[in-house]
Formats: structure tokens, sequence, C-alpha cells
């Protein structure tokens, strides 16, 4: 299994980018959020890959974070919901975005992108809400009722996106207490991104 890529992005094409590693360039899927963190033809690029086996195909998605491959991960696991689906809903979504939603329940958002019903907007955001509330049961009431903190539901809402993105609670929980409390879900979330990424 290929879990990652490094080498030059030598070209790339609508949900396409083609990477050099050691002489031989692979072609990944990817999202158009990730060929715009990539950069120019020629950079030197990192990415994290998902490898799918097909009876006569096997296809590469690469990503440039690991948040955005956790939350293609979890799209695959939804019925109807394939490679090509999960690409349009990140291309047009951020990986947090794409959480913030998931956890608030906003299924109508999902069916603004392009192939996106209503029915399986809603399937996503009930199959992926059931499947972080088995994984952490204590979200569930946290998203229902304010936490003890002083602060609201914006609170509630950033906490529990960095859930569904595979973070423990108590990483992001003091980072979080620091931060504006009135402050939207989504600022909430970029200001403790950014400070966990400088924790790194």
């Amino acid at each position: 299994m290929i879990a990652g890529l490094h080498g030059i992005l030598v070209e790339t094409a609508p949900n396409l980018a083609y990477i050099e590693c050691a002489g031989v360039v692979y072609a990944c899927r990817t999202t158009q959020v990730t060929l715009n963190a990539l950069g120019a033809v020629g950079s030197e690029v990192r990415v994290y890959t998902h490898m799918a086996i097909h009876e006569n195909a096997i296809e590469l998605f690469g990503f440039a974070d690991k948040n955005e491959l956790h939350c293609f991960r979890m799209l695959l696991t939804v019925s109807g919901i394939g490679g090509k689906a999960a690409l349009a809903i990140l291309s047009d979504l951020t990986a947090d975005r794409f959480a913030l939603l998931v956890a608030s329940g906003d299924s109508t958002a999902l069916t603004k992108i392009k192939g996106i019903g209503k029915k399986s907007a809603e399937r996503i955001v009930l199959d992926l809400k059931d499947k972080l509330n088995k994984a952490n049961p204590a979200l569930k009431e946290m998203q229902a009722v304010p936490v003890q903190t002083g602060t609201g539901d914006n609170f509630s809402e950033a906490l529990a996106a960095f859930a569904v993105l595979g973070y423990q609670q108590e990483e992001v929980l003091p980072i979080l207490l620091r931060q504006d409390e009135n402050a939207p879900a989504e600022e909430l979330i970029r200001l403790t991104l950014r400070e966990i990424g400088r924790k790194r």
C-alpha cells in the first residue's frame, strides 16, 4: 500500500496531480483544495494517499494534509458515495468546513455541491454523525448542551468538528478555552488548528 508521496509536481489537471518520485510519475486524484495547496509545477510536494484497488484498475488519491484524507475516508464509508463524489465535496469544502457541517447536522449546505442531492446529503450527515457519536458517546450530549465553561454553541460545534477530524478532546480543549468564546465556530477551528500546527 502507498501511504504517501514525496517528490516533484510535474503536471496538474482538473482533480489530478502528477508527482514524480525517484523517476516514477504517479497520477493522484485529488481535490481543488489540495491542488491549490501544492503550488506551482516544479515544486517539491508531499501528499498523504489513499489507494483504492478495483477489479480493473488501481486508483491513488492524494491530499495535502491528514485532515482532508481522514474526511475523504469517512465519506467513502457512506453508502452511495464513491471517490468521485467525495472529491467533489472536498473540492467545494475544506476539511474543517465539512467537519463543521456534519457536526452541526447541516445537510442543506451539502446539496449545493454538484452531484450531491438531498437524500445523499442527509445520508452523509446521518451516517457520519452516528459513527462520531458511537466513537465518543459524550459528544452527543456536548452538542446538545453548552459546555460548562461559559461558552456556547459555537464552542460546542468547534469541539464536535475536531472530533470528526480525529482529534482527541484533551488535545484541543485547552487551546479552545483560550480563544474568544463569542467567535464563530469556523474562526475557533482556524485559530486552534494554527496553534496545534505550531506545536507539532
